[in-house]
């Protein structure tokens, strides 16, 4: 058996799905953001239901690639898997970004925006009204934009977002996905339902 970087490029993976029938590609996204487009042939386990699943997911013995919008929450599901017992993680570098950058092939249908992006325009839109208010109308408006900023430097230094924690939760982000029988198909190696069209 080949030995595997712990970090992926997007064409070092697609060689190794088409050549390691064996090979399991977890996206850890919301399910709306893995309904919008995916990995053909990956299974969604979102990160925030991980720990629940993660003695299910550890007796998987084939090489398991963590795949996320750009990286960083696959990094998350590294270490919760890791602290579970497995051993046999890789990371897909730059996530969803850079597969489809790479223009290799996708599942998926329905167009959603990446919860990355949902973070970026909440928080430019408060830091934005917040500041011309605290111009045009009272400068106590001016706290807006210094806590969203003060938030995402947290963010930065923690990794833990709560915007995008909380947004995770709101029903456009809640596609349907059947957890239990997602993780049941990753353990056994069954091939996942696809949940939309392909293309």
């Amino acid at each position: 058996m080949q030995n595997l970087a712990p970090i992926l490029s997007p064409s070092d993976l697609a060689t190794l799905t088409a050549s390691r029938p064996d090979v399991r590609v977890l996206d850890v996204r919301t399910p709306g953001e893995f309904e919008s487009v995916h990995i053909r042939g990956a299974y969604n386990v979102p990160l925030d239901t991980l720990s629940e699943h993660s003695a299910e997911i550890a007796g998987v013995t084939a090489p398991v690639i963590l795949v996320c919008q750009s990286g960083g929450r696959a990094r998350k599901a590294e270490a919760a898997l890791k602290a579970a017992g497995m051993d046999n993680l890789h990371v897909l570098h730059g996530g969803m970004n850079a597969w489809v950058g790479a223009g290799l092939p996708v599942g998926g249908g329905k167009r959603r925006l990446s919860l990355e992006r949902q973070v970026r325009i909440i928080a430019g839109s408060l830091a934005a009204i917040g500041g011309i208010l605290g111009f045009f109308v009272n400068p106590a408006f001016a706290l807006i934009p210094a806590g969203v900023g003060s938030g995402l430097v947290c963010a930065g230094i923690t990794d833990k977002c709560g915007m995008a924690l909380g947004l995770s939760y709101l029903p456009y982000n809640r596609a349907s996905c059947d957890v239990p029988a997602m993780v049941s198909a990753l353990a056994s190696g069954r091939s996942p339902a696809a949940p939309a069209t392909s293309r």
